[in-house]
């Protein structure tokens, strides 16, 4: 029989024996990684200036007014020395103007100021002969100059010269429309005068009006199937390429608007044709062009116009 003593002496033994380790607690659940962002692509575009300059690369803008500014900083000049943009051509080349888009694989040649001049003109018919486009940061200039017509016996004016002044009254910061209403406004036969602005040309360049040079400069690029889809308000896209029936579309209100108002503005007819989308009658396409271009206050019987041109590009296109 175990005395007091004896159970005693094995409790005291018991409390000096360790402890058991505590079982291993359960790792924590691991939470679930989350998925990195899609990083979206840089985008830089080469550029030089169209008389001649080493290769700049420009990132980082969403409107024209930006990529004129980001052109200026790579080259030290100031934003307002251009006066429009060509793509793959350092030529004044009115075909391959930069409008709204531009292809990834595009290469940017700014046109800067070069000299000044004044002509006078008397206005001897309703029309003059030009064709008026901007650059979209403030500048408007010639983009055609129609054969036999009065500014196409003046032959100190040239297509890609920017319009500074009308009668010694400045037009810059004008948009096109406005510049071509002033025109179609002026007085038949009395002289006014014209300040305008001609690109700097490269040496082999000059004094050529019409005639096309090999330049050593010139790109040849191919254009891929995406494009930079620049917007004065709101974000720069990348888009694919305008189908078929929007180029055709495009091109036919492109006419549109030239024999309507003297204006060529490849990026506003695209916006008139991407309006033309959302809407199933011509009196829902204006109301929507009421809303999103009503500044320009397109007659009725040009909107008429324009909404059978683009139906007539969607026939024409399947």
């Amino acid at each position: 029989m175990e005395t007091t003593a004896a159970r005693e002496a094995r409790g005291a033994e018991a409390q000096r024996l360790p402890a058991p380790p505590p079982s291993p607690a359960e790792p924590p659940a691991a939470s679930p990684t989350p998925a990195a962002p899609r990083a979206r692509p840089r985008l830089v575009f080469r550029t030089q200036l169209a008389h001649g300059s080493p290769t700049g690369k420009i990132e980082g803008f969403t409107n024209v007014r930006e990529l004129y500014a980001k052109i200026a900083e790579a080259f030290g000049i100031a934003p307002t020395e251009i006066l429009f943009c060509t793509l793959n051509s350092h030529k004044v080349d009115m075909q391959k103007l930069l409008g709204g888009q531009i292809g990834l694989e595009d290469f940017i040649f700014a046109h800067v100021r070069g000299e000044t001049k004044e002509v006078e003109v008397t206005k001897t018919e309703d029309a003059l002969g030009l064709t008026i486009t901007d650059n979209g940061a403030g500048y408007a200039f010639i983009k055609r100059i129609k054969e036999g017509s009065i500014i196409n016996r003046i032959e100190a004016v040239c297509v890609g010269d920017s319009i500074e002044a009308i009668n010694d009254h400045s037009i810059v910061g004008c948009r096109h429309y406005e510049v071509a209403k002033m025109l179609r406004e002026l007085p038949k036969s009395q002289p006014f005068t014209l300040r305008l602005v001609q690109p700097k040309r490269a040496f082999d360049m000059i004094g050529q009006r019409s005639r096309g040079s090999k330049y050593p400069m010139e790109a040849k690029v191919s254009s891929g199937r995406e494009t930079l889809r620049l917007r004065s308000g709101g974000a720069a896209t990348v888009e694919e390429v305008p189908s078929e029936f929007e180029e055709e579309a495009s091109r036919r209100v492109d006419d549109l608007l030239e024999s309507y108002m003297g204006i060529r503005d490849p990026e506003l007819a695209s916006t008139m044709v991407e309006t033309s989308k959302k809407t199933v009658s011509v009196q829902e396409f204006a109301r929507h062009l009421d809303s999103v271009l009503g500044e320009f206050a397109f007659p009725d019987e040009f909107v008429v116009e324009v909404w059978a041109a683009i139906g007539e590009a969607r026939e024409a296109c399947g």
